[in-house]
């Protein structure tokens, strides 16, 4: 870039930061101590800040000193739910009105955003992120946040609440098999809309949200689209990002009705197979448990018929699947892990959908996806919450080599 593109970039970097942190020109200037002139001037191409001012910028907007001064959409976006789990782990799950010894509990980040965000920062830290959601004015939210910024994720676009809790999630996980289930509080995810996202300051070149089916605002009807969530993906990728979504299982009924809008503006969809079948009304797996492949191609197909773009994956523990626009089918048994590996399952989906946007991202093919997905997956699996397991690339590409794969 000469140094003719690079002030254009500054200019609408500077000019788009400073809108989506709701500040006038006059307000800039004060907090940098320059004229409304000089802050005139930069977003006008016409001037250029010293780079002190450089400096003090990237902490006002709260991004890196190279993200105000890029000019190509880059990096990925992660929108939707955040909240606290409390992982609290039991020999057995009880029947009705009986009791079970919980033999520890802990606390970790849970939700679409901060699982699947902080999973690709510890992949590759390299890769520009970006946060958005809400949480409360409290110290689960506070929690989150920091989180997300140990990791050197631009966290700018989280909204505080005041007047909702932060969301949170007691999940009770199964010592033995790593199975879990989960009591939630929708708190302030609930509160959670497209006005918390700035398409036209946005300089990610993928974004993700999740979950669908449990955002309200964004589950609400759209007379046009659909959805709303319909609506803000057409709005994403007419501003030139690539979308992609997951979803929640649900058993209200209206899983068809609230993720269908949504695949005729996505790329990418990702979702396990309970909730890709939910998709086509077909049965993931027979009488036995075992999976029925076919159905899950089926799935697929259904989903890229939904007007998916790009690809459609589902993943259950056994195996990833693949269907791309071409009509190209890819399936990947999962790695055959040792007696005793699995420690927890809590964010495995997740984990599985970091590894397949961080191989879109990277244009891996469809089969390299897969492996990786469950390569990053694998690691999610080696610790009880959601998301201390996840290793870097390198990490990743060696478990993959030493370690054989599934049947199914």
């Amino acid at each position: 870039m000469d140094k003719k593109e690079q002030k254009i970039s500054l200019a609408a970097n500077i000019l788009n930061f400073r809108k989506k942190h709701g500040l006038t020109q006059k307000q800039l200037a004060e907090k940098l101590f320059v004229s409304n002139k000089a802050v005139s001037k930069w977003e006008r191409g016409a001037g250029y800040p010293e780079i002190t001012q450089l400096v003090s910028l990237s902490e006002i907007f709260g991004v890196p000193v190279d993200t105000l001064m890029r000019s190509e959409k880059s990096g990925i976006a992660i929108a939707g739910n955040m909240l606290t789990d409390f992982v609290k782990l039991v020999d057995v799950y009880p029947e009705k009105g009986m009791l079970a010894n919980i033999s520890s509990v802990s606390k970790a980040v849970g939700g679409c955003v901060p699982n699947t965000i902080i999973d690709i920062a510890k992949i590759d830290k390299t890769v520009p992120l970006f946060a958005y959601g809400t949480v409360g004015d409290d110290e689960g939210g506070k929690y989150i946040t920091f989180e997300m910024q140990k990791q050197g994720i631009d966290v700018s676009g989280v909204s505080v609440s005041k007047t909702t809790a932060t969301s949170f999630s007691d999940v009770i996980s199964i010592k033995s098999t790593g199975e879990r289930t989960f009591f939630h509080h929708k708190g302030a995810n609930s509160e959670f809309s497209p006005k918390h996202i700035p398409i036209d300051s946005l300089t990610c070149k993928m974004l993700h949200i999740g979950y669908i089916l449990l955002l309200d605002e964004f589950d609400k009807e759209d007379k046009e689209c659909g959805t709303v969530m319909a609506r803000f993906l057409k709005e994403v990728q007419s501003a030139g990002i690539k979308t992609s979504i997951d979803v929640v299982s649900d058993s209200s009924g209206k899983f068809a009705e609230k993720v269908i809008p949504a695949l005729k503006y996505t790329d990418n969809a990702v979702m396990n197979e309970i909730e890709g079948c939910g998709i086509s009304g077909l049965e993931p797996r027979d009488r036995s448990g075992k999976i029925i492949a076919e159905n899950i191609k089926l799935s697929l197909h259904k989903i890229i018929e939904c007007g998916v773009r790009e690809r459609a994956i589902i993943h259950c523990p056994e195996a990833g699947f693949i269907l791309n626009k071409k009509g190209d089918f890819t399936s990947v048994p999962s790695i055959k892990l040792p007696s005793g590996y699995i420690k927890g399952t809590v964010g495995a989906g997740d984990a599985f959908c970091a590894g397949c946007l961080y191989g879109i991202y990277n244009n891996f093919s469809d089969k390299e996806i897969l492996e990786f997905a469950s390569g990053a997956a694998a690691c999610n699996l080696a610790a009880t919450d959601s998301v201390s397991g996840m290793q870097s690339k390198d990490y990743i590409f060696g478990f993959i080599a030493n370690h054989g794969k599934e049947t199914f």
